[in-house]
């Protein structure tokens, strides 16, 4: 912030601090009908400012924010309320485990009205300082620029882990961190130098992970908590985009397993029961402890004619890491055809004790799929049950823990149905979700402005610092690792 911002700030605060004589003429007994909605929600003390907008855009309005000790007047500019940052930060500090109070005066033609008041509390639990994602084009058939990012969530700042325009407009996707650490990661390049990106604090490798005796090439990632495997799915897959249809594109498999990739050895595994014929098998995660490995299984039919029976269940095997071997038998943690629903992307809370999934009326590319919610499933007592405060009537989709086991962020096109954004919630004890926010940003017109939606948000507890152009450097000058398939542990 440049010196003169910092004297309008000042001058700002100095001027409503002094001028509290704003006469109220009506109070509503409503809310105001705010952007982003934040009204009863609860966010960390270390996030960034959460500024929003009047829907109503009037010509003059002031917002309180007033705790026990504190209170801070902010005059509206053109209907948006910007929070000063040094004035959050000791507002939110002071705030932990506590409420803060927004209350809303515009003036009318016949004089002001006072909305309203609305809560957020202030969780005690510290929220992940970053959150990595893709931004892509929502339409998938055609792009050209994407990028994989970085968001400081104490503040607005983005910068770039990786973008497409320096490997010739190329796919890159699927990056993926082991517990949340942002000095060791992967993800994938397609087309144009075509391989996995393993980064692990510095160190990078090209890896080409087709084999004879895979499906494919590496497709969807989980990191063993060790950092020593990473589970993939390998996936033949097909695309269909409708014309007049509520779930707008459909990617299917026509077949699928489940496998696990040693790192040290740059060798692929697996087992009879995760690569069975007749069966799809797919998103798998690795449990905390590195024990279980969970991933969705569906019955395989005539695709794409019989594709909406498609219904993948949730199980589980058994992995031991040492040996490098996995269970004699699958278990069911969610029986699809019992409830007439399909499971995708199951992510396991550190803590161990909560796994949340996606749940859709059929298949698993659940992202553009209208009627798809998140559950819950309770690990200790194997019950589920849907996460109705983070539902809306549009897609919830792709989600993932913090290191605490506290927030989730997860992807919604609530707002147009048409890009997704990335909104948080904090998880109780009991496992049940608080109302959701939306990534604070400094300008509230960003989403309307921003033509891309958020990819794949995945939390870190810090900044990735490794050179975009050393990974371009690798990708375009390395033929890569070949990667062996080895279906019995040395």
């Amino acid at each position: 912030m440049k010196f003169t911002d910092y004297i309008l700030v000042f001058s700002l605060v100095f001027f409503l601090s002094c001028s509290n004589n704003t006469d109220i003429q009506k109070k509503s007994p409503e809310y105001p009908d705010i952007f982003p909605d934040y009204t009863e929600v609860t966010i960390p003390a270390n996030i960034a400012p959460l500024n929003f907008s009047l829907k109503e855009n009037p010509d003059d309005a002031i917002l309180l924010i007033e705790n026990e000790n504190q209170k801070i007047k902010i005059n509206s500019r053109n209907g948006e309320f910007l929070i000063p940052e040094g004035k959050r930060k000791r507002l939110l500090t002071e705030a932990k485990g506590k409420t803060l109070h927004f209350t809303v005066s515009v003036k009318k033609k016949n004089g002001w009205i006072r909305y309203k008041p609305f809560s957020v509390n202030v969780s005690a639990d510290p929220i992940d300082s970053y959150i990595a994602y893709r931004l892509i084009p929502p339409g998938y058939e055609l792009w050209s620029k994407m990028g994989i990012y970085q968001r400081n969530l104490e503040n607005y700042r983005q910068s770039a882990i990786y973008e497409n325009y320096l490997t010739k407009e190329n796919c890159v996707n699927c990056h993926s961190f082991p517990l949340q650490n942002p000095d060791k990661m992967l993800f994938h390049m397609r087309q144009t130098y075509p391989g996995t990106m393993l980064i692990d604090n510095g160190k990078i490798e090209k890896l080409n992970t087709k084999t004879a005796h895979t499906l494919s090439a590496l497709v969807y990632p989980s990191w063993h908590p060790s950092g020593d495997f990473i589970a993939f799915s390998v996936n033949k897959t097909m695309q269909l985009f409708h014309q007049n249809h509520k779930n707008r594109i459909e990617v299917y498999d026509l077949s699928s397993d489940a496998v696990v990739y040693d790192v040290k050895k740059h060798e692929i595994t697996t087992s009879p029961l995760l690569s069975q014929k007749g069966v799809f098998e797919t998103f798998p995660t690795f449990s905390p402890d590195g024990e279980t490995l969970y991933f969705c299984t569906a019955d395989s039919v005539n695709v794409p004619s019989e594709y909406q029976q498609v219904k993948y269940s949730l199980c589980s095997i058994g992995f031991d890491p040492h040996s490098r071997t996995f269970g004699d038998k699958v278990d069911t943690l969610f029986n699809a055809a019992q409830h007439d629903k399909s499971v995708s992307f199951p992510r396991v809370s550190p803590d161990g004790k909560w796994l949340m999934f996606t749940l859709s009326e059929y298949g698993n590319f659940s992202i553009w799929h209208k009627d798809a919610d998140l559950w819950m499933l309770n690990l200790a007592t194997k019950e589920s049950y849907p996460l109705d405060k983070l539902n809306s009537n549009d897609v919830e989709s792709y989600h993932s823990w913090s290191h605490n086991s506290r927030w989730v962020v997860f992807s919604s096109r609530r707002i147009d149905g048409l890009y997704t954004r990335p909104f948080f919630a904090h998880i109780n004890d009991d496992g049940n979700p608080e109302k959701p926010f939306l990534l604070p940003q400094r300008s509230t017109k960003f989403y309307n402005e921003l033509l891309y939606s958020y990819n794949i948000p995945e939390f870190i507890t810090g900044k990735v610092e490794v050179s975009k152009h050393k990974i371009a450097q690798k990708a375009i000058q390395d033929k890569g690792i070949d990667v062996k398939f080895s279906p019995m542990s040395e």
